[in-house]
């Protein structure tokens, strides 16, 4: 395969804005009546429960929900019920979401299971609702992904994380962040379009990097990392930007290449230094929405709002990982050692 453009990811990465415009649609009602029951519920901390893409969302899911509803979020880790079997009794009376592509992970509906038992609100964001992991939660979030047939998930994580961004917007009352989800469906087909094969160019033949964000830009540089180890065989390591100061920088030498994913509120201190001091260690560096000398600049969608730009550029980035994978002559939709349900225990 040499046409990028003919892949199933590729194919599936596009339709992302038009689930998102449905996903809206079909889950006004639906958000209404959970934002009426969590504010009802009035919760003191919310548990999260996914892995691999999913868990990144969570991730999005955490800083979203932290910064906008100062409510903590805590992952929970699936095996604490389904290999040591412990009681989630401290889950009384509070969420638990659980964030699941196919619905049929075993750790996961086991964690179901049991913080049911438990007395949470169980809570399913998930694609297929006709799933097991759908049976088990009291209410179900569904994605409207439809069929994803690329084993490497790209638009049921985009619009896992749009389904975060219409709740939280929702359960804040933030009218900007409102209108700037509204927007998404556009702002997702305007991501698309834009051109990173600059940056396509500047990582293709890399065998070790970096993925850095921070904040609401963490998840993505999270599933970006992924994504780059799944579809292209390359060796590439998620931190924040508050982290990798700390021994991480001692592996970037000359020619070491980093792809950027800056948030665009108060979690973007200190970035300016951190590019400069890559940039005087010789790294190649791509930033996504910004401008340095001596680094490429990966273009967005103008009017971003600090909750949306990490989806647009994830959409953004799903075309230019695709394109890497196809041109070192891998298949993005059937990666090694990977299927679509994790048979996880």
């Amino acid at each position: 395969m040499n046409d990028p453009t003919r892949t199933l990811m590729y194919a599936e990465a596009s339709q992302s804005s038009e689930v998102a415009a449905l996903q809206y649609a079909s889950n006004a009602v639906l958000i209404a009546d959970l934002v009426h029951r969590l504010r009802a519920l009035d919760p003191q901390i919310i548990f999260t429960c996914a892995r691999g893409s999913s868990d990144h969302a969570a991730t999005y899911a955490k800083y979203l929900i932290e910064t906008r509803l100062r409510i903590p979020v805590v992952s929970q880790a699936p095996s604490i019920s389904s290999i040591y079997g412990a009681p989630l009794l401290h889950m009384k009376n509070q969420p638990f979401i659980l964030i699941s592509q196919s619905g049929k992970s075993p750790d996961l509906l086991l964690s179901a299971d049991a913080a049911r038992k438990a007395g949470a609100l169980v809570i399913a964001f998930v694609n297929d609702t006709s799933s097991p992991l759908a049976d088990l939660a009291e209410i179900v979030v569904p994605l409207h992904a439809g069929p994803e047939k690329s084993v490497a998930a790209t638009k049921s994580y985009i619009n896992t994380l749009c389904a975060f961004a219409h709740l939280v917007s929702h359960w804040s009352g933030d009218n900007e962040v409102q209108e700037a989800v509204e927007r998404l469906p556009e702002t997702l087909r305007t991501a698309w379009a834009k051109d990173w094969s600059a940056g396509a160019d500047l990582l293709d033949d890399a065998q070790s990097m970096f993925v850095l964000g921070r904040g609401l830009t963490l998840g993505v540089a999270q599933e970006a990392a992924l994504k780059f180890k799944e579809t292209s065989g390359i060796h590439a390591e998620a931190f924040s930007m508050a982290e990798v100061v700390h021994g991480p920088m001692a592996l970037v030498k000359s020619g070491f290449p980093l792809l950027i994913f800056p948030p665009l509120d108060k979690a973007a201190v200190g970035l300016d230094a951190i590019v400069h001091q890559f940039l005087g260690r010789n790294a190649k560096i791509a930033v996504a929405g910004q401008q340095f000398d001596g680094a490429v600049s990966l273009g967005l969608p103008g009017r971003l709002n600090s909750v949306t730009a990490p989806i647009a550029m994830v959409q953004s980035f799903y075309a230019m990982v695709n394109a890497i994978s196809v041109k070192r002559g891998n298949d993005p939709d059937h990666p090694p050692m990977l299927q679509k349900v994790t048979e996880t225990i």
